[in-house]
Formats: structure tokens, sequence, C-alpha cells
């Protein structure tokens, strides 16, 4: 069988593409996220792929799915262009790769905006003006626009772990006594 990423390639440009015409973007990437959660859950991938289900009952429930998560999600599903893209999906048996045709939009899009989400785990809570500060770094180091988004992990012991795409930029205290645990026993 294909890659699902090589699979999903085509579906998430072409709703690209009609997303950027419309200037939906935004609401695309909100509603593509909201069914690639859904999609995540075993028992739910499981139950959509029941041979006693029509292509109907398939994106009815992910419509109902999207509607109850977010009603925007579920309006913008509900208009043609939504419910044609389901509809294609399921006819030809591609739901299941829809958590990859949203990771592939989200790049697009974060190609298209010049921006990337950027994940930090800090062993505590990061002041406003500290992740400013961060935020401003990265943008000059990397070149784009950063969306931060700050986490909290205590087992971390002091520092920070940074994720940026491919970059890792681990500052932490956990990983530095590793490091030193290492050289120790050579």
């Amino acid at each position: 069988m294909a890659d699902h990423t090589t699979i999903a390639r085509p579906y998430a440009s072409a709703l690209f593409q009609v997303a950027r015409e419309r200037g939906e973007l935004a609401q695309w990437s909100a509603t593509l996220t909201v069914l690639a959660s859904a999609l995540a859950d075993d028992a739910l991938q499981a139950w959509l792929e029941r041979p006693s289900l029509t292509d109907g009952d398939r994106t009815a429930f992910l419509l109902d799915i999207a509607t109850a998560a977010d009603p925007a999600a579920g309006a913008l599903l509900t208009a043609d262009r939504g419910a044609n893209f389901l509809k294609l999906l399921a006819e030809n048996d591609r739901l299941a790769i829809l958590p990859e045709i949203a990771a592939l939009f989200e790049a697009l899009r974060h190609q298209e905006e010049n921006t990337m989400d950027v994940t930090m785990v800090a062993a505590s809570d990061v002041d406003a003006s500290t992740q400013s500060a961060i935020t401003a770094a990265l943008e000059a180091r990397l070149g784009r626009s950063v969306r931060l988004s700050v986490n909290v992990d205590p087992g971390l012991l002091g520092g920070a772990v940074i994720r940026a795409d491919d970059l890792v930029i681990d500052a932490s205290l956990k990983s530095r006594l590793a490091k030193l645990a290492t050289s120790l026993i050579r």
C-alpha cells in the first residue's frame, strides 16, 4: 500500500488552493484539526471502517463530530465545498488519511503565511516577557513569524526544550545531567 502522505498530498494541495482562493485558510485549518483529532482515536477509526456503513453514514458521523466540537467547522463541512470534500474522501476510502491531509495543509499554510508553530516545554511557568524575548530570538534565527506555545513539565528539573519543525534546542537540566552522567561513565 502506498504511503499515507503520498496519498494525502493531492487532497491537501487541492483543498489548500480552494481555501486560499476563498480566503478560508484559517477556517479550513481549524476544521481539519477537529477532524484529525477525531480520527486519532483508534476506536473511532475502527467504527468508521465497518463494512455495514455507507459513505453517507461515515460523512454524516464525521459531520456530527465536527459540529459538536466546533460549530464553525460543522458549518464549513455542511457547505457545498465541505460536503463534497468529505464525500470524495469517503467514496475513495480516504477518510483515514484526514490526519495526514491536515498536517500537509498546515505545512502549506505555514509556508504561505511565512509562519511556524514552535513548542517550548519548560520546567516551570514562563512569564510573558520571557516568552516575548524567546519569540523574538526565534523569529530572528528562523526568518519567520513564530507562534509560541508553552507547556510545563516539572520532570525537566530546570530549563526548557524548544521544538520548531526539525530544530530542537534542548536546554533542560535533565538533559545536561544525562550528558554529565554519560561523560563520567566513560
